[in-house]
């Protein structure tokens, strides 16, 4: 089956196919579809954000199309940067930015209170255009300096046990990362309809 991810983001569709790709689903990126828009993340929550993008490229295709928001909840930030955690450090920011920042809002934090989750919410809407939204998560702590050079984002400082997500390798990441666990979830449901 075709789906369209409704997103550009190629570390995403990477990830996407390479867990989706083995069930027998072809991803494509919006831009191969054909879909040239750009949604605007209005919503308050990540689900909000993921339907708000699935809808908007399902309107224009009456395709089958799969979205992603996700993004880094840190629990002494009372969730900080959420669904702001693209734009943390300002709408031009690197990701090496968005680690600094992230760092030094952490600076002198015991390791204890500096647990942390990735979140991902995918929204599919099927060819009939029913809606599924299944949430997905990935527990560690913020380490206290980057390390790693795999992944992108926040991966550098985000530490599954003893490892930074980038310090996984890509297939290491793929098991047990947020998407990896939304996906997972995603495949059962899709199997058990």
């Amino acid at each position: 089956m075709k789906v369209i991810l409704a997103s550009n983001n190629k570390h995403k569709l990477e990830e996407i196919k390479k867990i989706l790709s083995p069930l027998g689903y072809e991803v494509v990126s919006q831009a191969e579809a054909g879909v040239n828009i750009d949604v605007e993340e209005t919503g308050t929550t990540f689900e909000e954000n993921a339907a708000l993008k699935a809808q908007a490229v399902y309107d224009l295709t009456k395709t089958a199309v799969i979205s992603d928001d996700s993004g880094l909840e840190v629990d002494y930030l009372n969730g900080a940067p959420g669904v702001y955690s693209h734009r943390y450090a300002g709408e031009n920011a690197t990701d090496a930015d968005r680690c600094a920042k992230l760092l030094s809002e952490l600076s002198g934090v015991e390791t204890e209170k500096r647990t942390a989750r990735f979140v991902c919410v995918l929204c599919f809407i099927d060819d009939k255009g029913e809606k599924l939204v299944i949430r997905g998560t990935a527990e560690g702590i913020i380490g206290t300096e980057p390390k790693g050079e795999n992944g992108f984002g926040y991966d550098p400082v985000f530490m599954y046990g003893d490892r930074s997500f980038a310090e996984l390798s890509a297939e290491e990441k793929n098991s047990v990362s947020h998407r990896a666990d939304a996906l997972k979830k995603f495949a059962a449901a899709i199997g058990a309809k």
